[in-house]
């Protein structure tokens, strides 16, 4: 029962975030959760993501297109609030993604990706 409600609790806020934040909640979003699950803290509280993603895999996990989260991550990029190369994302000010779509600081084991 324990697990059951956890991963209802998964739902809700990920349902919560796509809906409710739209296509950038939906994205800053995702990036929190990949930082949660795979995300390896470095110098300067930057997280490194662990885990090597196309922008098309991103989209799905955002449930919109590709061209837009190309515009969103190359925005994001340019703000110098994240960094990518070769599939890997670094997330360079974390506070930031957290701030905009009003992050509620769930527990970890609610806020991930899998």
């Amino acid at each position: 029962m324990k697990w059951l409600q956890t991963e209802n609790l998964k739902h809700q806020s990920r349902l919560r975030d796509l809906i409710l934040n739209g296509k950038k909640g939906a994205l800053f979003s995702t990036l929190i959760r990949l930082s949660n699950t795979y995300g390896k803290p470095l110098e300067n509280d930057t997280i490194y993501i662990d885990l090597p993603l196309t922008n098309t895999e991103i989209a799905n996990l955002c449930a919109t297109s590709r061209e837009m989260i190309n515009r969103m991550l190359n925005d994001l990029k340019k703000h110098n609030i994240i960094s990518f190369e070769k599939g890997y994302i670094t997330i360079h000010d974390l506070q930031f993604l957290k701030d905009e779509i009003s992050c509620e600081n769930c527990p970890l084991q609610i806020c991930r990706i899998d």
